[in-house]
């Protein structure tokens, strides 16, 4: 191999584009179904273009953009059964709508469970102690106490008002507007906004 064909193998960072790994493809419904398992998961079948299938028993559905795009861009990746690990992309959905009301009820429920986000209802107490910020609240999921580190850059507002709060053990809480919560408990978060 001489030099210009190696160069052509290499990203300009040096990273070598034949490593063996499979390339994403875009994923619509016309080369990919999808499919509840036995064990209640995510199966996929992926159609070639000669034709070929090729069949995932298990797929991890990941959300390139978790608030601004929730439903767009979502990541299909392939499972190690044996080590319960995330590999390679097979492919992006670009939006969740160009499949079925079955497959996005799939991808919903997949979600869901990875992106465990409960809304928070009412603020019972904020209180402050050693630079973190302890939260006794009643969210969606019952309620809930958790801490946070740096209020100022773990709690978000959005463009819609939308608030997002990440706890110090990576969780994730929404508002969705502040402003309807109760009085008591509006004045403990409107601080941080």
């Amino acid at each position: 191999m001489n030099e210009k064909e190696k160069k052509d193998e290499l990203l300009d960072d040096g990273i070598n584009l034949d490593d063996g790994k499979r390339t994403s493809i875009r994923l619509t419904p016309e080369n990919a179904s999808f499919f509840r398992s036995e064990g209640g998961l995510i199966s996929m079948e992926l159609r070639g273009e000669s034709g070929e299938v090729e069949r995932f028993e298990r797929v991890a559905v990941f959300r390139s953009f978790p608030i601004t795009a929730p439903d767009e861009f979502l990541s299909v990746r392939e499972i190690s059964v044996i080590k319960n690990e995330h590999g390679d992309e097979i492919g992006m959905i670009r939006h969740a709508s160009d499949f079925d009301e079955e497959t996005q009820r799939l991808f919903a429920e997949e979600l869901d469970r990875r992106y465990f986000t409960p809304e928070i209802l009412k603020i019972g107490s904020v209180k402050e102690k050693f630079g973190y910020s302890y939260w006794d609240c009643e969210t969606t999921a019952g309620h809930i106490v958790f801490v946070i580190n740096n209020p100022f850059s773990n709690i978000r507002a959005m463009t819609d008002g939308k608030v997002y709060i990440n706890d110090i053990d990576g969780n994730c809480f929404t508002v969705s507007d502040p402003k309807k919560l109760d009085s008591a408990s509006y004045r403990k978060i409107e601080i941080y906004l």
